[in-house]
């Protein structure tokens, strides 16, 4: 039978452990977020989303971040008969800015491997240091990789919103939520497993 100190104390312990899994619940979404772009030698789009990302890029670059621009773009693939790095070579030859834009084709399929492989495209570049423009809930962890993985350059990151995919108040829509969800795990398995292969 317990005390009633004990019980005090059980209680007590039971609401600090509900205030600090309510407070990480509420600000889990933010803490994927890091939108701090620097001034840079380059502005790296990574591959993925096509919408968003090179229009906040082609943005960054109209401010004066950069002269440069490096487009990720997955090497594999068909969009009905055109290639993925078809149709990117087309719409940066569109742009008013094509003379500063170049295509960098990426084999992998994952953040770790598109850090890889794009840096002989960086290289080429010269580039020193590099802004990274991704969605905003893949900064935190693209940012590490790529500090991780090329240790040679400077990374900042620029957050891309798509309100469609991902909001900092994760539990107000159901695909809000899914993001959270899949980019935490992901979070998870870099810091613990991949970081250390």
């Amino acid at each position: 039978m317990k005390t009633p100190a004990r019980k005090k104390r059980a209680l007590l312990i039971t609401l600090a452990v509900l205030g600090l899994v309510t407070g990480f619940a509420l600000n889990a979404g933010r803490m994927l977020v890091i939108d701090e772009p620097r001034t840079s030698d380059v502005i790296l789009v990574l591959a993925g989303e096509t919408e968003h990302r090179p229009a906040r890029a082609l943005q960054l670059l109209g401010e004066g971040y950069t002269r440069k621009m490096v487009i990720d773009v997955p090497a594999e693939g068909k969009i009905y008969e055109f290639s993925p790095l078809q149709l990117a070579r087309r719409y940066a030859e569109d742009l008013s800015q094509k003379a500063s834009i170049s295509i960098c084709p990426i084999e992998g399929l994952s953040t770790k491997n598109e850090a890889r492989d794009a840096e002989p495209c960086l290289a080429r570049e010269g580039a020193k240091s590099v802004l990274i423009v991704t969605s905003d809930f893949h900064t935190r962890r693209a940012l590490h990789i790529f500090q991780k993985e090329i240790p040679g350059i400077s990374f900042s990151v620029a957050a891309v919103r798509d309100s469609k995919q991902f909001g900092i108040r994760w539990w107000a829509h159901r695909q809000w939520a899914k993001t959270f969800l899949d980019e935490w795990l992901r979070w998870l398995w870099w810091k613990c497993v991949d970081r250390w292969w």
